[in-house]
């Protein structure tokens, strides 16, 4: 009876150390993510998996094994046309590993690395492959003096929060957050477009991930005076409803003025028109902070008039501006704030969410505070600072000409001085409006 029991014993021993292949970690799906700096490959997993990643040249390939897996089915027909590969082939090979091969445009370098379930997702492995010529290294900030040359136009970076393999927060009806802030986003950028002396920026836009500190640090290599992130909340608690814009923390500038200085590579930075070259560390650090300090002044001043607006088109969460530690409001030098739209979590706020009219709404309201805020400051060195406020009716003038002149159209002009007519008087002023 031992005897047998003993066999029986090695013998669940033995298969225990043999990986049947019941027992291999399946590949569910296979998406694909093409972004205009990187193309995100992401393998959807019954469970965490080993795996080896190898590049092969002439033709240029990237080669991955999967230890103990199996995928079962065809691969999606991914438009390649976008992205930096141009085929995707498998096949088991023995041991039971599995074999993607990814045929490539050119040379890249890849970086993997594993997720664990999160939310809707499950276990995951992630292949970001960016540009092999690209550089890596970090741009040194630019020279307030620099852009302050000329008359140029006002930047507003405009970011539509998650995207991509991030979903962002879910509505009941399946609403998902990185789709709705991102048509928000492309409706404030159109309206931007439209102003004059403002220039949009879009942080992303199309359904891809960019990385918080990515984020922020493309806002700053297009020298952006503006900073706005848009989302839509959510909470556990569906009646949570309203909208809330918030700014950095306070309590954060310190530290995050450290971290600055920590991974600045070029000691000739130059930060609000002060060259950092020739100071030593502490009075770097003070400097830094200082800006920080008054940037979250400015984004507390631009959150506030942003606030007001959105009162007219949705209820607000709270009647102040709020605080946070959110890693994309950062930057030292650009004021910077976060919206949360509405709470998607929220049926009837996740039904307006959906509605291209109230995204339309939203979009405006946002516009109007940062017409409002650079209206009290505009830049030193911009169409907006440099605008007339005033014209004097000279012989000859037409209010028609005078609104060319100045790209704003006769209604707005005649609404902004109070005209009941277009005749107009030589020594009368006409009152310039931003728009």
């Amino acid at each position: 009876m031992f005897a047998g029991l003993k066999r029986i014993i090695c013998l669940l021993l033995l298969v225990g150390l043999v990986s049947p292949a019941w027992a291999a970690v399946h590949v569910k799906t296979v998406r694909m993510w093409p972004a205009p700096d990187n193309t995100r490959l992401v393998f959807d997993l019954s469970a965490p998996v080993d795996h080896t990643l190898f590049s092969l040249n002439a033709p240029d390939r990237i080669v991955i094994d999967l230890k103990n897996a199996r995928y079962q089915g065809q691969l999606p027909g991914f438009d390649y046309s976008e992205s930096y590969i141009k085929n995707i082939r498998y096949a088991s090979r023995k041991g039971n590993a599995l074999r993607f091969v990814l045929d490539l445009r050119s040379q890249v370098r890849p970086k993997s690395f594993v997720l664990k379930p999160h939310g809707e997702y499950g276990h995951r492995l992630v292949i970001d492959l960016f540009d092999a010529k690209q550089t890596t290294s970090k741009k040194a900030l630019p020279s307030q003096k620099a852009r302050r040359d000329r008359a140029r136009d006002v930047i507003i970076a405009i970011d539509a929060g998650h995207g991509g393999e991030d979903p962002g927060a879910l509505g009941r009806r399946g609403t998902r957050e990185k789709d709705v802030v991102l048509a928000i986003a492309r409706k404030l950028e159109k309206l931007v477009q439209k102003e004059p002396g403002m220039r949009p920026v879009m942080i992303r836009d199309g359904d891809y991930y960019v990385g918080l500190r990515d984020r922020v640090n493309k806002a700053r290599e297009h020298q952006a005076d503006l900073f706005i992130s848009i989302h839509a909340d959510a909470f556990k608690n569906h009646r949570a409803r309203g909208s809330s814009v918030y700014v950095l923390s306070d309590r954060g500038a310190s530290s995050e003025a450290a971290r600055f200085l920590a991974e600045s590579e070029n000691n000739a930075d130059m930060l609000g028109g002060v060259s950092l070259d020739d100071k030593d560390d502490l009075l770097k650090l003070v400097l830094v902070d200082m800006v920080k300090n008054s940037t979250i002044e400015d984004s507390h001043d631009l959150a506030a008039k942003v606030l007001r607006d959105l009162r007219h088109v949705n209820t607000l969460h709270k009647n102040r501006v709020e605080q946070a530690a959110f890693r994309v409001l950062k930057s030292p030098d650009v004021p910077s704030i976060l919206v949360e739209t509405a709470f998607i979590s929220n049926p009837a706020e996740e039904r307006k969410l959906r509605s291209s009219r109230h995204q339309q709404a939203l979009a405006k309201a946002m516009l109007r505070g940062i017409r409002s805020y650079f209206r009290a400051n505009p830049p030193a060195g911009t169409m907006l600072a440099e605008r007339p406020k005033r014209h004097v009716i000279s012989r000859g003038d037409t209010l028609s000409e005078i609104a060319a002149r100045y790209r704003v159209s006769v209604t707005t002009l005649r609404r902004h001085n109070g005209l009941r007519s277009d005749r107009l008087k030589v020594g009368d002023v006409l009152h310039i409006p931003l728009t």
